[in-house]
């Protein structure tokens, strides 16, 4: 389901305020400058700034999870092209929204409880694809890493920090990125490739 144009434009308004100046920093009437529509329609659309709040961080982690599944899904049986999809994937959101992310990484703290609950959720779902992808492979023997659950939330941490400095005219355009990135998380966990030396 598709937003109003009105609602669409005070969601892409509303990240960009606030990954600029935090959600505390923000006001309604910020969100509604630069969406150039009233203070009006932000209540009229979403009731309050908080809820606003609310829709992005859970759409960004709906989002992420969902394309993770996906990605998952597709990549066969092999540990090692799971966890490259499972890269993909991760980064693929957090280059294509580097705003949402930050501010899901950023404003957990201005969440009320019950919110910060559900999202919270959302991210441990997301942790367990690459707990269970890095699992299953140490048990199969493809890879090698003895601290199969610190290196999933290594890969986790590192693939999410990219949205702090991804930049998309930068020197690494998204795809190179993640090239890089699929390598550098299957050094982590120590693949064994087919007929290598011991």
């Amino acid at each position: 389901m598709s937003d109003d144009p009105m609602a669409a434009a005070l969601i892409s308004a509303a990240v960009r305020v606030i990954a600029t100046k935090g959600y505390h920093g923000t006001s309604v009437r910020d969100i509604a400058v630069e969406s150039g529509l009233s203070v009006g329609s932000v209540y009229n659309s979403f009731g309050s700034k908080y809820e606003l709040l609310v829709v992005i961080m859970n759409r960004a982690m709906d989002h992420l999870v969902t394309a993770t599944e996906d990605a998952l899904f597709h990549a066969g049986t092999d540990p090692a092209e799971r966890l490259r999809a499972i890269v993909g994937a991760h980064l693929g959101a957090h280059t294509a929204g580097p705003l949402e992310s930050l501010i899901g990484n950023s404003e957990l703290r201005s969440l009320e409880p019950s919110d910060l609950r559900l999202v919270t959720a959302k991210r441990d779902a997301q942790q367990r694809m690459f707990d269970r992808v890095i699992a299953d492979g140490v048990k199969r023997g493809v890879f090698t890493t003895p601290n199969p659950k610190e290196t999933a939330l290594f890969v986790v941490t590192a693939c999410t920090a990219v949205a702090t400095w991804f930049r998309p005219d930068g020197v690494l355009d998204a795809p190179e990125l993640v090239r890089r990135y699929q390598e550098i998380a299957l050094s982590a966990v120590g693949h064994v490739q087919e007929g290598s030396a011991d």
